[in-house]
């Protein structure tokens, strides 16, 4: 999961008073109005049953199955057509799913992916290591060559196209530093200033393997690492070659699907999260995933509700979202017209956090427009708990398309969820009232190898383990006269009436998640 480094608007302000014990805790008490409300009851009960310490058990279960599996959980991709580590962690959810009585599925999915041919920059003598980016076009046989130019970095290098000024870059390599805005808007620059491959360079330390863009050229696009970038730019002006070419193979993966055997079927709630990862990928999303299966297995697979309860680990999201987008395609229209809403759990543990609500009503207006109708509603129902239970004050994120919401809402389906920060930057701001440290990432080790244990912010996985838990409590109780989310008998029209635009206002690319 992926946030561009906006600075979001507030949401909501910080809660007057906020005791000592309470942030401790992470949940306030209820107020006294909602003690005796049987709309809260469910969520109140599955908020106390909930445990920070158990869904840490699970990071370590995930941790310990990328240890012994190389340490690494993804799901097959362009280098390996098999994935024990991805495999153990399916079966080690699947197993507490199954004994705690859910009704478990795990439907396979295939996609094609990239397996390399060619990966090189050459200058001279020198080759470096350049990663092609997901959807990028390949080079021809043999590579492009050109002089390297450098684009001058700052905060927001080839983010506008008035950093290409000043130098000629017609046939050239550009060089250009990660973070600012996304990797498309960046090569987009370049090429309109006439280069013909974007290189674009880490701005932490390590590679920048995992890179997608938004379409398809009009120029290669490949990533290095930050050490490579540095040294590559002492050679501004020297002529270089990358070589990019990939070929298409077929790879097969699961999602894991647990529903409850109680609750309407035809009003479902669903919650997700994805379950792949890139090395351990503990906070990405180790803490959607080990969050979700505690409120799962707190609820239990036959509790008391009116709505049925679905619950979904994701494979291949790190991929470009497949194996939501394909489960969702795979639906018929009145299976789909079934799950009344979706909530999103990606990164919610990060070590500098943030606490970001997706922006259902887009009352921040930002980017991709409101969600689906009664997506406003469920952005409230979160807003609420934090502020009016926790004490902890929310803001915005952008419905952009970089999380497994996306092929929910391009089918007008409501969604929400939480997310606590990737390689955006933390304000002083946000500092201010929030905790942690302006100036850098949410998660400094976003998509690296130190997203291990160490990488998970306690305090905020217990935090967001009461909100998962008392959303997901409020809605199977009701999704409609409590809380505003329509009906069946509604969903039919106001699908039909938002599909088209909310596709055309998403602009959703499956995959787009790169900033």
């Amino acid at each position: 999961m992926r946030l561009h480094s906006r600075t979001r608007r507030v949401a909501i302000a910080v809660a007057a008073i906020v005791t000592s014990s309470a942030l401790a805790t992470g949940f306030l008490a209820a107020p006294a109005e909602a003690a005796g409300n049987p709309a809260t009851k469910l969520a109140r009960k599955l908020v106390r049953k909930t445990k920070a310490a158990d869904a840490n058990r699970h990071l370590i279960a995930l941790q310990r199955i990328s240890d012994r599996n190389g340490g690494n959980r993804a799901a097959p991709d362009t280098e390996r057509p098999e994935s024990p580590g991805y495999d153990a962690s399916v079966d080690y959810v699947v197993d507490h799913l199954r004994q705690a009585g859910f009704i478990v599925r795990t439907p396979e999915f295939s996609y094609d992916v990239e397996v390399e041919v060619a990966a090189s920059l050459t200058v001279g003598s020198k080759t470096y290591r350049i990663d092609k980016m997901s959807f990028s076009i390949d080079t021809p046989v043999g590579g492009v060559t050109g002089p390297v130019r450098v684009v001058p970095e700052d905060a927001t290098t080839g983010c506008e196209a008035t950093d290409f000024a000043g130098q000629d870059f017609t046939g050239t390599i550009a060089l250009i530093r990660r973070g600012g805005c996304a990797f498309a808007q960046k090569a987009l620059n370049a090429a309109a200033a006439g280069a013909i491959t974007a290189v674009i360079s880490n701005n932490v330390p390590g590679p920048l393997n995992s890179g997608t863009i938004s379409s398809p050229g009009p120029i290669p696009v490949g990533g290095i690492s930050q050490a490579d970038g540095t040294t590559l730019a002492g050679q501004a002006g020297d002529t270089a070659t990358v070589d990019m070419r990939y070929r298409e193979e077929t790879r097969t993966s699961v999602n894991v699907i647990a529903q409850t055997r109680t609750g309407k079927k035809n009003n479902v709630v669903m919650a997700g999260a994805h379950l792949d990862a890139i090395y351990a990928g503990i906070n990405d999303n180790g803490s959607g995933s080990a969050a979700l299966l505690d409120v799962a297995l707190k609820l239990g697979g036959s509790p008391e509700v009116g709505n049925a309860v679905r619950f979904a680990w994701w494979g291949a999201e790190e991929l470009g979202l497949i194996g939501s987008n394909e489960y969702v395609a795979g639906l018929t229209f009145e299976q789909q017209l079934d799950i009344a809403l979706y909530l999103n759990f990606d990164m919610v543990g990060s070590p500098n956090a943030g606490y970001f609500v997706y922006d259902g009503d887009n009352s921040d207006g930002e980017g991709a427009g409101p969600g689906p109708y009664g997506s406003a509603q469920l952005e409230k129902t979160f807003t609420d708990f934090f502020t009016d239970r926790l004490g902890v004050p929310t803001e915005g994120t952008d419905f952009d398309g970089r999380s497994d919401y996306g092929g929910f809402i391009a089918n007008g389906i409501p969604a929400g969820g939480l997310f606590t920060g990737a390689e955006g930057i933390k304000t002083p701001e946000q500092a201010a009232k929030w905790g942690g440290t302006a100036g850098i990432a949410y998660d400094p080790c976003y998509h690296q190898v130190c997203d291990n244990l160490g990488n998970v912010d306690r305090v905020a996985l217990d935090r967001n383990l009461d909100a998962i838990a008392w959303s997901v409590g409020i809605y199977a109780y009701s999704s409609q006269e409590i809380n505003g989310v329509p009906p069946r008998s509604q969903r039919l029209k106001l699908r039909s009436q938002l599909k088209n635009k909310k596709l055309s206002a998403l602009e959703f690319v499956p995959g787009n998640k790169a900033a």
